[in-house]
Formats: structure tokens, C-alpha cells, sequence
């Protein structure tokens, strides 16, 4: 079979090896897949995904300052800490019944935008742009990397390669051009980012009910200077990422199976609209449809909901698989909310955090990770959603419901179109970002440069807001309250790799029970009560193979592809602590000047 053909229909008798990859290479280390492989049939036939790490922060929140919440939770993870920040705050001022400033709201929104684009350059530079680089195709694939030479560019015109294999050479780590060039847009996305948000990955200026940051016009000229600077990058990393994508479809028929999955999406939202955000629990609806990243549940394609009260009160944290003991039994924090409805036991506002440590056992319980769902009353489902690496979700959603429409950004139904101007060596640019076939591999890291795109688009709207406001005098940025003797508040944000959600109760103006929910846990879950397996393992399950190697010299890429499109974070997916006192703790040193959390 050459590397190119159509494969085989016919079954062979099952040739199985069992193969583990523990940890993860190029993200923080404590990710494990164990897969059994069938290389008879070019498949894999089974896959569990473990975490070794525990981390407390549910157990170690409570008694805490609710004020110092957002500062505490943005050590969950070091690189994207400020996200964490944001939706604690957004919890918080729930909770407070405090509306930040509109300018404070957009200098938030103007250094998300910038850490979207920083972490996803960073992401696809050391993990994307790694595995589909010349060299990892030479030796795994080598009769792709042939037809990559013989293969036109597309965007050409736009990224100045000639040929397929050409972009190719410039993804490879430490000499590529483009992998050196993603380095140098990461320093400046970083930079815009601390000139909002004072410090990076743990902001310094974020703070319930406003910011720290000063207004100064030249905050904002300075962000815009930068901002220019990269979108010449940004329109060439579509057309690179196209091309690329594009032609593994054309020369791996079937390679649409690799990392495909049902579609079950979740998203929750980015970038609260200030002319409607009051954070009211009551009115949570209305205000995150004006995010200008749209929530929503998509199942099979279709959208089940946008509204983020049915969201919040359909999440579940499921065991099964996983090292803790239940709490089912126990006092719940929060029977009900705001508006009436009653909160399932099992819901993050009544979670409590009991870890057992114990041996790994693929037949019981094998991750410290627990197993978030989302409960469908319609179908009685516990839905394993993913995030599709973030990106996919975000665009997903927002092209579904037809809501965003700004200058520069507009969801029509069917696709995103996001409009760039005139940079320094491309013309203005309209990119459209399509609600593809499948949710697999592929399209997880193809929606990444297309929201990187987006999020610069974004931050051209942001920063025209924000030099109104300065310039018609309005520079409040902080707005003052109390900290209630009793209250509850929930936080949604997208993270840079999908949903992210801060739930807080409060009692005796104390932290009675805190529980962040990234969208790590939602990918790398194990297999919960159910049975159902988590994303990970559900995309890595039955994928074909297409490494030419065999079982003696195999490297897996096609596992570490799907596996990497979600963008693990581990840190995040786990909340060590061993008995007795003793702690344990990992120092991890950086690669070529970047790690990715």
C-alpha cells in the first residue's frame, strides 16, 4: 500500500501491541494515553487517558478571601492564568452584585484578545506546526513528504511558498522561518497583553469590579502599534494552516477519521458586551447571548442552547474512573438559584473535593482528573462535550448562532467572516471560517490561526471603543462594593483551549466552596459512571492509522496529533497532596523559551 492510496476495506486477523505514551511530550508532564493498537488493521482499538497530578484548589479555597479568589486561581495554570483571573472575577462580581466600568470591561476584553493570540501562536509553533513539520513527516510518513514537494501551494500568493513541503521546512523546530517568526509574534502578542493586564500569566491590574489599568491614550496607541506588527502573520498563518490541512486531506484518503468524534461541543462564551452585562444571575441569558463570542451546546451539528442558565444548571461532575470519593450524601451548599430552579448534587456549587489516592487500575479508577458532563433533560443524557481545542467550539457556536455582527467581525448562520485591514505587506483581507463536516483532529487545529484572526479582528473593536471613551472623558475604571455576608455567583469565560467556569458560594463573608472547571477536565476526562469515555479517549478509540512504521520503530503521530488538537493543559485538569503533610511538587524547565501549560 502506498502511502497515498485509498485504504483497505477487509479486516486482517487482529494484530494487538499495547503502547502507552506517559507522559506527553511538549505539555506540562502528566498526561498519560494508553492505547492497544491493531496494526493489522491500521487502528487503534481501545485508549484511556490518565493524569498523575492533584493539586486541592476546591479544598484549599475554602475559608479564603472571596477578594483574593481571582489572584489564587490564576496559579491553576502558567500560561493561562489570566483567564482564570477574568471568569473569578466574573464570579465574583456576580456574588458582590457589582458592575465594573464599561471602559474596565473593555481593557479586559482588549487583553483576552491578546492572549488568544498569543497562546494560540505559541500552541500551533510548538505543537502543530512540530507535528506536521518536514521532519516529523520525513519520519513517519515519508511518501507524503514526496508528494508535498510535488504539490503547489495554494496560498501561495499570500505566504510566499511555493510548494506544500516548503511550508513544511518552515514549521521545523529551532530553524524554520515560520517557527522562529511564531517566537517573535508571541513576544509582542505577550507584550499587548501585560500593557492591559499588567503582568503576564498572573495579571497584577484585574480586579473585581474594575481594573488597575491606567487609561492613558497612549495604553491603547501602544497596544494598536503592536497589534499591526502581527497581522501580517496572521493572514499568512490561515493560508499556511489551509494549505497544509488541505493537502493531508488529498494525500491520506480517510484521514478525516483520524480524532473524529460526534459532534458535541460546548462553549460558554468570551468578551461580555458592557452596554448589556450587569452580571445579574436573573438576566444571564440575555447577556451572554451579547458576548462576542457566543455560548452554546452543539449536538450532532445542532445548536441545543445558548442561554447560560440552562448551561450552568446542566453541568454535572460525574466519577467513576476517577481517584475521589462521592459526596452525594452530604449537605448540599446551594439547592436552588437565583430564579427558583433547583441545583442538582451534582452540580459544581455543591461539589465537594475528597481525593483517595490509590493504584492505577484500567478496570476501576486510573486519573486524578473527574469527569465533567453536561446533562441533556431532553434526551437524559450525560453529554461528554468537548471543546474542540477552543477554537473550534468558539467559531462553531458563534457561526450557529447568527448573533456577533460587528465591523469586523459577523456570524452568518453558517461560517464567521472576519474582516483584517491593510497591513504592512497585505492588502485588507475578509477571512471566512466554515462550519466544517466533521469535528476530528484537522479542524481543531484549523480553527486555531482562524481564531487567532479573530481575535485580532476583535481587538481593532475593542481599541476603537476604548479611545471613545477616553477621548469623551469617561476613564472611571473601577467601581466600589461590599462583600456580602451570604451570596453565590458563577463565573463562564472561554479559556484559550475551551470553556472555563468559576462557581463560589459564600458564607460568613468566607469562601464556603469554590470550584474552577477548565476545559481540561472536560477533555481528559476518564470513563465516568456510565461508562462513557472522555474526549480524549473517545477521539483517540478507533482512529485509523496512517504512520507508515510499523510496531518496531512507530511514533505514534497520528495518537499525538489527535491528542494535541485539544490542546492539553494538565495543570488545569487536575486540582500533590499526599497524606501526612508531604507534598509533592514538579519543576519543569522551558523549551527553546517557551513551555506550554
Amino acid at each position: 500500500m502506498t502511502a497515498t492510496a485509498a485504504r483497505p476495506t477487509e479486516r486482517k486477523p487482529a494484530q494487538l501491541v499495547d503502547m502507552s505514551w506517559d507522559p506527553i511530550t511538549r505539555i506540562i508532564g502528566n498526561l498519560g494515553i494508553y492505547t492497544k493498537i491493531d496494526f493489522a488493521n491500521r487502528e487503534v482499538v481501545e485508549c484511556h487517558s490518565t493524569s498523575s497530578l492533584f493539586r486541592g484548589y476546591s479544598v484549599f479555597m475554602k475559608g479564603k478571601d472571596p477578594r483574593d479568589a481571582g489572584f489564587i486561581t490564576s496559579r491553576i495554570c502558567g500560561i493561562c492564568g489570566d483567564n482564570h483571573t477574568t471568569c473569578s472575577n466574573y464570579a465574583q462580581q456576580m456574588a458582590y452584585g457589582v458592575k465594573p466600568p464599561r471602559l474596565a470591561e473593555t481593557i479586559t476584553n482588549l487583553g483576552e484578545a491578546a492572549e488568544y493570540m498569543f497562546d494560540h501562536t505559541i500552541f500551533q509553533d510548538n505543537m502543530v506546526f512540530v507535528d506536521f513539520c518536514e521532519a516529523m513527516v520525513k519520519a513517519t510518513n515519508p511518501g507524503v513528504l514526496a508528494r508535498a514537494e510535488r504539490t503547489e501551494a495554494r496560498g501561495g500568493r499570500i505566504h510566499g511558498y511555493r510548494t506544500v513541503a516548503d511550508i513544511m521546512r518552515a514549521y521545523n523546530p529551532f530553524e524554520g522561518e515560520v517557527y522562529k517568526e511564531s517566537l517573535r509574534i508571541s513576544r509582542v502578542t505577550r507584550e499587548m497583553f501585560c500593557l492591559m493586564e499588567g503582568r503576564h500569566v498572573h495579571p497584577s491590574t484585574l480586579y473585581p469590579g474594575g481594573v488597575g489599568t491606567m487609561p492613558e491614550p497612549t495604553t491603547f496607541t501602544d497596544y494598536l502599534s503592536r497589534l499591526l506588527r502581527v497581522i501580517d502573520f496572521v493572514k499568512r498563518a490561515v493560508a499556511m494552516n489551509d494549505d497544509v490541512f488541505d493537502f493531508f486531506y488529498e494525500a491520506l484518503p480517510g484521514y478525516e477519521e483520524v480524532g473524529r468524534r460526534r459532534t458535541l461541543l460546548g462553549c460558554w462564551g468570551a468578551w461580555q458586551n458592557p452596554d448589556v452585562c450587569d452580571y445579574r444571575y436573573e438576566t444571564m441569558g440575555d447577556w451572554g447571548r451579547a458576548m462576542y463570542v457566543t455560548p452554546g451546546i452543539i449536538v450532532d451539528g445542532k445548536l441545543l442552547t445558548n442561554d447560560l442558565v440552562d448551561i450552568n444548571l446542566g453541568m454535572r461532575i460525574l466519577l467513576g474512573s476517577s481517584y475521589y470519593d462521592d459526596w452525594a450524601a452530604e449537605e448540599p451548599f446551594v439547592t436552588h438559584d437565583p430564579l427558583g430552579n433547583p441545583v442538582d448534587m451534582r452540580h459544581p456549587w455543591n461539589q465537594t473535593t475528597v481525593p483517595v489516592p490509590q493504584k492505577r487500575n484500567f478496570d476501576d479508577k486510573y486519573s486524578w482528573v473527574m469527569s465533567p458532563r453536561w446533562y441533556d433533560r431532553t434526551s437524559d443524557q450525560h453529554l461528554a462535550l468537548d471543546t474542540g481545542g477552543g477554537a473550534l467550539a468558539r467559531l462553531w457556536s458563534t457561526a450557529l448562532n447568527g448573533l456577533v455582527d460587528t465591523p469586523y467581525v459577523k456570524a452568518t448562520g453558517h461560517s464567521v467572516r472576519i474582516s483584517l485591514p491593510k497591513s504592512e505587506q497585505l492588502p485588507e483581507m475578509t477571512l471566512e471560517w466554515k462550519i466544517p463536516q466533521w469535528s476530528n483532529t484537522i479542524e481543531r487545529d484549523r480553527a486555531r490561526p482562524y481564531f487567532v484572526a479573530y481575535s485580532a479582528a476583535m481587538a481593532f473593536f475593542f481599541l476603537e471603543r476604548a479611545m471613545e471613551h477616553v477621548r469623551s472623558g469617561d476613564t472611571k475604571i473601577f467601581e466600589n462594593y461590599e462583600v456580602p455576608d451570604e451570596a453565590i455567583g458563577c463565573g463562564f469565560h472561554e479559556a484559550v483551549r475551551g470553556v472555563l467556569s468559576h462557581h463560589l458560594v459564600i458564607k460568613d463573608k468566607k469562601i464556603a466552596n469554590y470550584h474552577p472547571y477548565p476545559p481540561t477536565p472536560w477533555n481528559a476526562s476518564p470513563r465516568d459512571v456510565h461508562g462513557t469515555p472522555g474526549p480524549y479517549e473517545d477521539a483517540v478509540q478507533g482512529q485509523p492509522i496512517f504512520e507508515e512504521n510499523g510496531p518496531d520503530d512507530f511514533k505514534g503521530v497520528d495518537i499525538m496529533r489527535t491528542v494535541r488538537s485539544f490542546d492539553p493543559c494538565l495543570p488545569c485538569g487536575v486540582h500533590m497532596y499526599v497524606g501526612k503533610g508531604r507534598t509533592l511538587t514538579t519543576t519543569h524547565s522551558p523549551t527553546f523559551g517557551a513551555v506550554h501549560g
